[in-house]
C-alpha cells in the first residue's frame, strides 16, 4: 500500500513482541521500521531489516518515523509521549496513558498544538468475550439492564519481579492502574460516564506495598448498577461477565485466546486466530411471556486486535474519529485517581 505509516516501537519486551509488532508488520497500511532495544537485540530475528536503536532519543531523531508506540512502563508514558509529539510524531500509548489527569490533558492539548493524534491502546474492546457481551446487550434480548458485573481476576501471590509495578512511590503502580483501565474502558465503551461511583481497594499479598484488589460500583441512569472488580488472590474465578436484565441473564467467562496465541508466535491472519475453544460459549437464560425459562449457549465471534490498528490507520490517514476518545480517557482517569 502506498503512503504507509512508518512506525517505531519504544520497546520490544512482552507487549512489543505480542501486542504490537505482529499487527504493524501484517497491516498493509503500516511499516515496522524501528525499535528501541536497550539491552538484548531480539527484534531483527523476527523482523529482518528493522532498525534497533539504543535509546528513545535515537528513535525520535529518525525523521522517517511517523508513528511512535509508547509501550514502556506506565510511569514513563507521559515523558516519552510528550517527547514524541514534540518530535512531530503521532503517538499510540499503552494504558494507562499517563498517571494523572493533568498529564493526560497536557498530552491531548499538545497533540492539537502539534497537529498530531494522541491515541490510547485499549485492546480489550476487541476481546472475543467482551465482543460477545456487547453484542448480547445491544441485541435487546436481556431487556432493560439492571445489574452488570465485569471481573478480571488472577491468582498471583508472589510479588512481580517488575519492581515498578510493586513500589507505592512509583506513579501508576498497583493493580488499579494495571487492570483497572481495561475494566473501566469496557464499561465506558458500553455505558458512558457514570452518574456516580464508589471505589474500594485493598492490599492482601504478603509484603505488598500497592493495592492488589479493587472494586468500583458505577451508577447509571434508569437504576443501572455496574460493578468492576479485580483481585490477585482469586483462587477460583467466577464468570467474568455477568449481565442481568428484565428479560434474562447472560454469563460469560474471560476466555479470549489472542494473547496466548500471539505469545506462541501465531500470526493474526492465521485461520485459528482469535477463535475461542469449544465449550466456552456464553450462557443466555431468558424468561418468556409464559414465564418459561429458556437456556441457550451463545458462541462468540472471533477476537481481533487488528481492528484497533485499523482504527489507528484510519485516524492518521483519513482523520477518522478514534474510538477511544479523549473524553473516554478523561472519565477513566477520574475513576483511577479517586480515593
Amino acid at each position: 500500500m502506498a503512503d504507509t505509516i512508518k512506525t517505531g516501537l519504544m520497546a520490544y519486551g512482552m507487549s512489543g513482541r505480542i501486542f504490537h509488532a505482529p499487527f504493524i508488520a501484517l497491516h498493509p497500511g503500516f511499516e515496522l521500521n524501528a525499535v528501541v532495544e536497550r539491552h538484548e537485540k531480539k527484534a531483527a530475528a523476527h523482523y529482518p531489516g528493522i532498525t534497533s536503536y539504543n535509546s528513545a532519543d535515537e528513535l525520535l531523531a529518525d525523521d522517517g518515523i511517523e508513528l511512535i508506540i509508547v509501550n514502556t512502563p506506565p510511569y514513563t508514558h507521559f515523558e516519552l509521549a510528550k517527547k514524541s509529539l514534540e518530535a512531530g510524531k503521532h503517538v499510540l500509548i499503552e494504558k494507562p496513558v499517563a498517571t494523572n489527569s493533568t498529564e493526560v490533558k497536557t498530552l491531548f492539548d499538545l497533540g492539537r498544538k502539534m497537529g498530531k493524534h494522541v491515541m490510547v491502546y485499549q485492546n480489550r474492546r476487541w476481546d472475543s468475550d467482551f465482543t460477545s457481551v456487547r453484542k448480547m446487550i445491544e441485541s435487546g434480548r436481556l431487556g432493560e439492564l439492571i445489574e452488570v458485573h465485569f471481573r478480571f481476576d488472577r491468582y498471583k501471590a508472589a510479588l512481580s519481579p517488575k519492581v515498578f509495578k510493586e513500589t507505592k512511590t512509583t506513579p501508576g503502580s498497583g493493580l488499579i492502574y494495571d487492570l483497572g483501565p481495561h475494566l473501566i474502558d469496557q464499561a465506558i465503551s458500553l455505558f458512558g460516564r457514570p452518574l456516580t461511583f464508589k471505589k474500594t481497594s485493598g492490599i492482601y499479598r504478603e509484603n505488598s506495598q500497592v493495592p492488589d484488589y479493587f472494586h468500583f460500583h458505577l451508577q447509571y441512569p434508569h437504576q443501572l448498577n455496574v460493578y468492576l472488580t479485580s483481585g490477585l488472590l482469586i483462587a477460583q474465578p467466577t464468570p467474568s461477565f455477568v449481565v442481568h436484565g428484565t428479560l434474562g441473564s447472560y454469563l460469560k467467562n474471560r476466555v479470549d485466546v489472542q494473547e496466548v496465541q500471539l505469545d506462541k508466535a501465531m500470526r493474526p491472519n492465521d485461520p485459528e486466530y482469535g477463535i475461542e475453544p469449544t465449550g466456552e460459549e456464553g450462557l443466555l437464560v431468558t424468561i418468556g411471556a409464559d414465564t418459561q425459562k429458556t437456556t441457550e449457549n451463545i458462541p462468540s465471534e472471533k477476537g481481533n486486535y487488528m481492528h484497533l490498528f485499523e482504527a489507528v490507520y484510519q485516524t492518521i490517514r483519513n482523520n477518522a474519529l478514534y474510538p477511544i476518545t479523549e473524553e473516554h480517557i478523561a472519565w477513566q482517569m477520574e475513576l483511577l485517581e479517586s480515593r
